[in-house]
């Protein structure tokens, strides 16, 4: 084992990767080593808690580092990402998996990671963290293994969504958009790195909105910057398909940036989508998806579908099914409803 040493494990979303990236960066800067698994003094969980298929593996695997780690005096697991977040008691949970950790770590907590390992190295343990302050993320620059090509930003947390089927709000919190220059200044730091994509990351990256700039302002503002670089923007609510198309057309017509939209659709069914609390018709979302078609030919498309909600019939189903028939995108990620 290597001292001051970290292995970070990572589950789930770009934002959880590019949490992961941050942590990284803050870890070396302060002096830390980035090992192998084996050979680290400090073992990060990023966990996720999206899906409880995805749950019950992170719960698991905590269970086997545990037991693995008991065998060591001087190795720590601490725990960080969304699901210690996704309940008030959700540590309870946690303590019956792995009845001892190090930390618990919350996603605004990043900057005192090595002022809470001083703490760990010295004997103290079980340490739960939650920041009274949100801060700003794309504030904190993200240096990159060499030969890496692509570098993630987030541009903003949380959303402005009420969806009854998801926790992560609950994780992620309310809606904290990121300082544009601040935004600009890291894309612009690891263009110099070598990146030759960046992707723009968020909960939902339709609703940036800081100070009076908008989505596409912030695009305008990232591929103005004078470097050779591709731009891909990630997931955006249907709403914003339906009620800013026009700012999305004068994003996809920027140089730089790719026609790739990825858009959760959830199910072709309005019923289903009422339950969703998802507030938009298939019906808007099939006439706007036309008119991006027959603008930009060679756009590529990526959904999400959840089968299996509560109360989906099979009149519910087959609707879904009939909507990816026509929509015919090139990405689908299908998961099964899990409560």
């Amino acid at each position: 084992m290597l001292e001051n040493s970290f292995y970070i494990e990572t589950y789930g979303c770009t934002s959880n990767k590019a949490d992961s990236y941050i942590i990284m960066s803050i870890l070396i800067n302060s002096g830390y080593t980035q090992v192998k698994q084996d050979d680290a003094q400090f073992l990060i969980i990023n966990t996720c808690a999206v899906k409880e298929q995805t749950e019950n593996k992170i719960k698991q695997r905590l269970k086997t580092l545990h037991e693995l780690y008991q065998k060591f005096t001087n190795k720590y697991i601490i725990i960080a990402g969304c699901l210690p977040h996704i309940t008030p008691n959700y540590n309870d949970v946690i303590k019956k998996n792995i009845p001892s950790f190090s930390a618990i770590i919350d996603l605004d907590n990043f900057k005192e990671l090595p002022e809470i390992f001083d703490k760990i190295k010295i004997g103290a343990n079980e340490l739960i963290y939650k920041s009274s302050e949100i801060i700003d993320k794309s504030e904190i620059l993200i240096s990159h293994p060499k030969g890496k090509i692509t570098g993630i930003i987030p541009i903003s947390e949380g959303c402005l969504g009420s969806c009854t089927y998801c926790c992560v709000k609950h994780a992620r919190g309310k809606l904290n958009c990121y300082d544009p220059s601040n935004i600009v200044r890291n894309v612009e730091d690891q263009l110099k790195q070598g990146i030759k994509q960046v992707y723009l990351t968020s909960q939902d990256c339709s609703i940036y909105q800081h100070g009076g700039s908008q989505l596409a302002d912030l695009v305008k503002k990232i591929v103005d910057l004078d470097f050779d670089f591709f731009l891909r923007i990630g997931m955006i609510n249907p709403s914003f398909l339906i009620n800013e198309m026009e700012q999305l057309i004068s994003i996809f017509k920027l140089p730089k940036v790719y026609r790739f939209l990825h858009i959760p659709i959830q199910s072709g069914s309005n019923r289903i989508l009422l339950k969703m609390q998802r507030k938009y018709l298939i019906s808007e979302i099939v006439e706007n998806i036309d008119i991006l078609r027959k603008k930009f030919p060679s756009l590529t498309i990526s959904t999400d579908i959840i089968c299996g909600f509560p109360g989906e019939t099979e009149y519910d189903f087959l609707r879904t099914v009939n909507l990816i028939k026509w929509l015919k995108p090139e990405i689908i990620n299908i998961s099964k409803f899990t409560p």
